[in-house]
């Protein structure tokens, strides 16, 4: 079957699975997703060498360890997977909630509730873990999903949907429910975006050039999700001792994600006496450092920072430094390379911490805290489908009410216009 054929099968497949998802109750769509659960512990071993499959062929690729850690699955991170559907399962259902309701001066009742998207196409690289949320917070949502993971994982992306699909089928969920893309022919991706007739929504989710090229060849509607070009600012008034714990697990913790820290700018009056001991740490720890003139006098033996440094999401352990003059040289710096994804500032100077959160123009703004928390799991939405960084719709760590709309219902009885 040709490629075109083979995504429009999918796609009605799906389309077919949306409309039967309104009708299924919170309580089967969690016992469905506990069922995934399970069968994802189940099957450990079976995800685990298909993993290895495609870990192998990364590594001869030459990937990055810090992209390779991004595509590896281990026993804790299928728990991790397990553990997110739990939590979904566990969340209010999002569908029928009344947003309001109002009686106009003619009797009409007229309200506000929730409803599923309908179907929605997923575009990502790299994690594996994407397959599981994506498919859980779908399902919990009432969406039905079409899944397009990159070709780097296209042996763990096939197996861990197979898994769930037929978990979600033995327990209620209507065939088609979660459908996934086994090819990496590239011609797929440039299907899916056209398929305005069966896919309600697009979200990308991956590095600037894929996100980019959906939002510019897709015709079916886009929710960016962003890169992440993520700064922590260390203000006069900060903490030093607190400043190095979060600027070294904004850094090191995870370093090929986005909301992990590219780029530390420090205020210049206590630049000296924090940058050498911040420097000698981070490159213990393996981090190769890059930065502004002011920054190379104070630490030795770090390459100077280019342009590009400013702007660039390195997903790897290499940080830019920036000394700055003041609030307001960090905001504008902010304001200048920031990529609207995630931003912190370390200070104990109350007005500089609002002025802060006020003026930077970022889906998670933080005070004294580390970047790495803009994550769904970590607000408490069971998992993310992603991280929004545009303002329409949804912004920020993308839950379950972030893949509904809405819909009016107006009861009459008998009124004409």
């Amino acid at each position: 079957m040709e490629i075109e054929q083979y995504v429009i099968e999918k796609a009605k497949l799906a389309k077919q699975a949306s409309r039967k998802m309104v009708t299924i109750s919170a309580k089967d769509k969690n016992n469905a997703l506990m069922a995934m659960a399970d069968a994802l512990i189940d099957n450990m071993e079976a995800i685990i060498e298909a993993n290895l499959k495609d870990v192998n062929k990364g590594r001869e690729k030459g990937l990055s360890e810090a992209l390779l850690d991004r595509l590896m699955i281990n026993k804790a991170r299928i728990e991790d997977m397990a553990l997110g559907l739990r939590n979904v399962a566990s969340l209010e259902d999002p569908n029928g909630e009344v947003l309001r309701m109002w009686k106009r001066p003619n009797n009409l009742t007229i309200g506000q509730i929730r409803v599923p998207l309908g179907v929605i196409g997923i575009i990502y690289e790299a994690r594996p873990n994407v397959t599981v949320d994506a498919a859980g917070l779908c399902l919990k949502s009432g969406n039905a999903v079409i899944l397009k993971g990159g070709s780097e994982a296209l042996n763990s992306n096939t197996i861990i949907t197979n898994i769930i699909y037929e978990a979600a089928i033995k327990n209620g969920m209507p065939e088609g429910c979660i459908q996934v893309i086994e090819t990496s022919d590239r011609e797929a991706v440039n299907v899916l975006m056209r398929l305005n007739e069966y896919i309600d929504v697009l979200i990308p989710r991956g590095g600037a050039g894929l996100i980019q090229s959906v939002v510019k060849n897709a015709t079916v509607p886009v929710i960016e999700t962003g890169v992440g070009n993520c700064h922590v600012y260390v203000d006069l008034d900060g903490d030093l001792e607190s400043a190095e714990e979060i600027i070294v697990n904004a850094k090191i913790q995870r370093p090929a994600v986005c909301n992990a820290m590219e780029t530390l700018l420090v205020h210049k009056e206590i630049a000296g006496e924090f940058l050498p001991k911040l420097a000698k740490r981070l490159k213990g720890l393996g981090v190769k450092l890059r930065g502004c003139s002011v920054t190379q006098e104070i630490v030795k033996d770090i390459k100077p920072a280019s342009e590009d440094d400013w702007g660039t999401e390195y997903l790897d352990l290499i940080l830019a430094i920036k000394v700055v003059d003041s609030l307001d040289k960090a905001l504008e710096h902010i304001y200048l390379y920031g990529t609207k994804h995630s931003e912190a500032i370390i200070t104990n100077n109350y007005k500089n911490s609002q002025r802060f959160l006020q003026e930077v123009d970022a889906a998670a703004v933080y005070v004294n805290a580390s970047t790495r928390f803009t994550d769904g799991s970590e607000f408490g939405f069971g998992a993310e489908i992603g991280i929004s960084t545009q303002k329409l719709h949804a912004r920020g760590p993308m839950g379950l009410k972030e893949l509904t709309s809405t819909k009016y219902i107006i009861y009459g009885d008998g009124q004409i216009r």
